[in-house]
C-alpha cells in the first residue's frame, strides 16, 4: 500500500486486497461483465486468469453463474457498473443470491453520479433503495481506502450475500490504517452538540468538511458514518434521535428510500427529533462533472454548510 496520506480509488484497494487473498483462499473468484478495466482488475485478471470469469455485458447471467458457483462452495465477487448490477440483474440478485443465501459479493463500481457525462442511464442514484429492501442482502458504502480495505477483509470471511457500492474518484482519507470494520455499526468521526450529520460513501468527506466550516461559525456538528447501511445500527440512531433536536442525512442518492429513509424509520419512533434529507431530488439528474453536479445540488461542503445553516435558522 502507498503511504498513509496518499489518496486511492476504491478499485485500487479492492484489487490489491483480493490479490493478496488468493494466497489463502483457493475458492476466491472474480466475475466481470466487460468491466475489468473499469473495476481496476486488469492486473488481477492477468495474474490470475484461472480465477477470472468474464461474462461480457450480461449482468443477469453473471449473477446467476456466480450464485451457482457459490452454491458449490466457491467465493465469487461480481464486478459490474452499479446502475446495471442493481437494476438489470436485480431479480437474479433477489432470487438466485439473496433468497437462496448464496455467498456472492456484488460490487457495484462507478456508483452514484460517477459516470457524470454519460447521463442518467449510467447513474446509480436508486441502488441503495432497491438493494436494502431485499431480505438477506447486506448493503455497504465505504468512504475511503481504509474503510474499503477493512470492509473487504470482512467480506472475505463472511458467508453472507452483500452489495457494495463504490465510486470512481480517488477517495479523500477519513480514517487511519488501524480502522476496523464492524457490520451493523455506525461510527462517530466528529463529536458535536448542535446538530447531527449522518452520511456515507464519498459524501462523508464533504460532510466532514462542512462540519469544519460550521465550527468556524460557532455551530458544532456531530458527524456519523453510516457505511453499514444494512445491517443498520438502529441503537446508534435511536441514541442520536434522543440526544439531538435535529438530524440531517447526506447521500449521493435519490432522496427517496436511501439512507435518509432508513434513518427516518428509526427517528420516527422518537417524536423529539426532526430530520432533513439531503440528496438528489426525485428527478433526472443534470449532466456535468461530478464536482459541478454535487455543487448544483448542494452536496459539496459549501452546499451542505448552507443547508445546515438554513435548517438551524428556521
Amino acid at each position: 500500500m502507498n503511504n498513509t496520506d496518499t489518496k486511492l480509488t476504491a478499485n485500487a484497494v479492492i484489487a490489491e486486497t483480493l490479490d493478496k487473498a488468493t494466497a489463502t483462499d483457493p475458492d476466491l473468484l472474480v466475475v466481470t461483465c466487460d468491466s475489468r478495466g473499469s473495476a481496476g482488475l486488469n492486473a488481477f485478471t492477468n495474474a490470475h486468469p484461472d480465477r477470472t470469469i468474464e461474462m461480457g455485458i450480461a449482468e443477469q447471467n453473471a449473477v446467476t453463474v456466480a450464485a451457482g458457483m457459490a452454491h458449490e462452495g466457491k467465493h465469487p465477487f461480481v464486478f459490474s457498473p452499479a446502475p446495471f448490477l442493481s437494476m438489470r440483474s436485480i431479480e437474479q440478485v433477489k432470487v438466485d443470491v439473496a433468497f437462496n443465501k448464496n455467498n456472492v459479493k456484488l460490487i457495484g463500481i462507478s456508483g452514484g453520479n460517477s459516470y457524470t457525462w454519460l447521463g442518467n442511464t449510467h447513474h446509480s442514484l436508486n441502488d441503495v433503495a432497491i438493494t436494502r429492501a431485499i431480505p438477506d442482502l447486506e448493503v455497504y458504502q465505504p468512504c475511503d481506502k481504509y474503510q474499503v480495505k477493512a470492509l473487504f477483509k470482512y467480506l472475505l470471511t463472511s458467508d453472507k450475500p452483500a452489495y457494495v457500492r463504490v465510486g470512481k474518484r480517488k477517495l479523500d482519507n477519513v480514517y487511519h490504517e488501524d480502522f476496523e470494520f464492524v457490520p451493523g455499526k455506525a461510527t462517530t468521526i466528529r463529536e458535536g452538540k448542535d446538530i447531527c450529520l449522518i452520511s456515507t460513501g464519498e459524501m462523508l468527506y464533504f460532510t466532514l468538511e462542512a462540519a469544519k466550516n460550521l465550527s468556524e461559525l460557532g455551530i458544532e456538528a456531530e458527524v456519523v458514518d453510516l457505511g453499514s447501511i444494512k445491517p443498520l445500527d438502529t441503537e446508534k440512531i435511536a441514541e442520536l434521535a434522543q440526544r439531538f433536536d435535529h438530524l440531517v442525512t447526506v447521500e449521493e442518492h435519490d432522496v427517496i428510500n436511501g439512507i435518509g429513509a432508513a434513518v427516518a424509520t428509526e427517528v420516527a419512533k422518537y417524536a423529539y427529533a426532526k430530520l432533513d434529507i439531503l440528496g438528489f431530488p426525485d428527478e433526472p439528474a443534470i449532466q456535468g462533472s461530478q464536482d459541478d453536479v454535487f455543487h448544483y445540488y448542494g452536496l459539496d461542503a459549501e452546499g451542505i454548510t448552507n443547508s445546515v445553516k438554513n435548517i438551524l435558522s428556521k
